[in-house]
């Protein structure tokens, strides 16, 4: 796969989009702050894509106030990856958050099953805090991304400075707690399950993650050493994810749920693998993947009292038309 990524005018995306495909470009990021503001630029260069090269990728970066239903269906005939940055507002030495905003944008898109994800960061804005950072990050979980980007960990932005308000101790904490989640969930591909399991242990996200850097420092793969997430495969962030969890399930006393996690885990991560990267597994599990597949696992607890657990072997393959499974 070829990736191409501009920061500049809409006017040049569109004159290079006509040589992309004899250049091999399967992908194009766009993250461009000014036309992230501008509705009628990220609709000209998502038309664009959709009449020239329809089977592009296209990563673009957009504000929230531009999201309204006519946009929508215009990202609906593309292939894409929206980028919503996801900061407060400065006033007064303050900063608001506005979740009203953000809710009723999330809804649109998760309600035509559009692929999203939040450009966040800590201690840069004015009147910023640990606290509000933690709520905005237990904020964000609630409304589904499929990732979270946190520019300071990937060097695109000055560290911030202590100040009266965020200490450097909690900016340290901040620090591990993205590459937290930036591991477990954003390159762990949680988010058909996560939420599911933050309510069972019944535990905030950013509680969850800062247990799990913790978790990372005594495994030896934390910020501070050689383990990138990024760099690692999707098999090898499951199986960090599935010790955790074993061990969260264990703290809260309910080891007897963890099987049907387990099952959920890895179902779901063996199909992400499959659309990904084409990969096919063949996987044992505790519970028949058609009931794991149903909305009844969404309440772990319940699933696990009401739904017989039923050894079975399943392969899940790729085909034309996405991810599949079959009993075998």
């Amino acid at each position: 796969m070829s990736r191409m990524e501009y920061d500049f005018s809409t006017d040049s995306i569109l004159r290079e989009l006509p040589t992309f495909r004899e250049r091999g470009i399967t992908e194009l990021s766009v993250h461009d702050k000014k036309i992230a503001s501008d509705k009628k630029a990220v609709s000209d260069i998502c038309r664009a894509v959709q009449k020239q090269m329809p089977e592009l990728f296209l990563v673009i970066s957009v504000e929230p106030q531009i999201i309204d239903r006519p946009l929508v269906e215009i990202f609906q005939s593309v292939c894409c990856s929206l980028e919503i940055p996801l900061r407060g507002t400065e006033k007064g030495g303050a900063l608001l958050f506005d979740k009203k905003l953000y809710s009723s944008k999330a809804d649109l898109l998760n309600r035509q099953s559009l692929v999203f994800g939040f450009d966040m960061e800590y201690g840069i804005q004015s009147g910023d805090s640990f606290k509000s950072f933690r709520d905005r990050l237990d904020f964000a979980m609630r409304l589904y991304p499929n990732h979270i980007d946190f520019a300071q960990l990937e060097g695109k932005m000055e560290l911030p400075k202590s100040t009266g308000t965020y200490s450097s101790k909690d900016l340290e904490y901040s620090r591990e707690m993205a590459f937290a989640c930036q591991t477990f969930y954003s390159e762990g591909r949680a988010v058909p399950w996560f939420n599911s399991v933050i309510r069972e242990l019944k535990i905030f996200p950013s509680a969850f993650f800062s247990d799990f850097s913790e978790w990372q420092r005594c495994n030896n793969c934390s910020l501070d050493s050689d383990f990138r997430p990024a760099s690692a495969s999707h098999v090898e962030i499951e199986k960090m994810q599935l010790n955790f969890l074993k061990q969260k399930f264990s703290e809260k006393h309910k080891p007897m749920l963890f099987p049907m996690v387990s099952d959920v885990v890895r179902l779901n991560g063996a199909f992400s693998r499959a659309a990904a990267e084409g990969e096919e597994t063949i996987l044992e599990l505790s519970y028949n993947p058609d009931d794991l597949l149903s909305p009844d696992s969404d309440d772990i607890g319940r699933f696990a009292d009401s739904v017989p657990m039923e050894s079975t072997s399943v392969k899940i393959f790729c085909t034309d038309e996405g991810p599949d499974y079959r009993i075998i």
